[in-house]
């Protein structure tokens, strides 16, 4: 049956097969632990009782996944929108780069957590500060990948568009926008495992003081009752949450987007 897979088929056949051993190596090394040190569930419990709670707790968890993916997908569309008019900017003014750049960088270093206190003081303990809190957090790898894709273009190819007459405007409709796309959807794949750090973080503090129902509020409230069993099922939805949104920006760059990354391979 191998043999007449194509060489693709193939690979991800092997790859599937090195992840799933991975997995099951650490499923076992993880039971083995628990069994062998007798560890008590409250601090460590097996993989098979997180399955349990997991089971027990599906139509929390999958409320909870589906709040918080809302939020992070949403945020992750303000990120982009608002990256990619930045980035637009940056590559056609090289002061406004030089003065607003910094900025940008600074909202990437300064920590999440002390940033959204005050953003609920500002906004409330709303859906629209788990959105405002998910979109910075995503922001500056799509402005970095954007800016530096819009000014990657050949100089060679710059003067092929001068020499029948482009002008700025269309420089950047013609050449710069196309051969950028790949490098924002590179900034997007980076920024969408983020997007779930950031909208479980808010929802952190967002959900201590409402009925706000997300991933992050489940967490707090089974690590407070040492629900571990529960909490480590919550945990793997999260990292499950960030496989797919990643996986979806990935299938939108490889099936609908693929003749503008081809392009942008040609011009760049």
């Amino acid at each position: 049956m191998v043999a007449i897979l194509s060489p693709r088929q193939r690979e991800m056949l092997v790859s599937v097969s090195l992840v799933a051993t991975v997995a099951c190596i650490v499923l076992g090394a993880w039971e083995f632990i628990v069994w062998k040190f007798d560890l008590p569930k409250a601090l460590l419990p097996t993989p098979r009782q997180c399955w349990d709670a997991a089971v027990l707790e599906r139509v929390a968890l999958f409320r909870a996944t589906l709040s918080t993916g809302t939020s992070a997908f949403c945020g992750l569309l303000v990120a982009v929108a608002m990256g990619y008019g930045l980035a637009v900017i940056f590559s056609q003014s090289r002061s406004l780069r030089l003065a607003l750049f910094p900025y940008v960088i600074l909202l990437q270093t300064v920590p999440i957590v002390a940033i959204a206190p005050l953003l609920i003081v500002w906004s409330g303990y709303t859906f629209r500060t788990v959105l405002i809190v998910t979109a910075i957090v995503c922001l500056f790898p799509i402005v970095n990948s954007v800016t530096g894709g819009l000014m990657s273009t050949k100089q060679d190819t710059n003067d092929l568009f001068r020499l029948y007459g482009a002008g700025r405007w269309k420089l950047l409709l013609h050449l710069q926008i196309p051969s950028s796309v790949s490098h924002l959807m590179l900034g997007t794949k980076t920024s969408s495992g983020l997007a779930v750090i950031g909208a479980i973080v808010a929802e952190f503090f967002v959900g201590n003081s409402t009925s706000y129902d997300g991933l992050g509020t489940l967490m707090t409230g089974w690590a407070n009752l040492l629900k571990t069993d529960a909490l480590v099922s919550a945990v793997f939805a999260s990292a499950m949450l960030g496989v797919f949104l990643f996986g979806t920006v990935h299938l939108i760059s490889a099936v609908f987007l693929r003749r503008w990354t081809s392009f942008a391979t040609a011009a760049g």
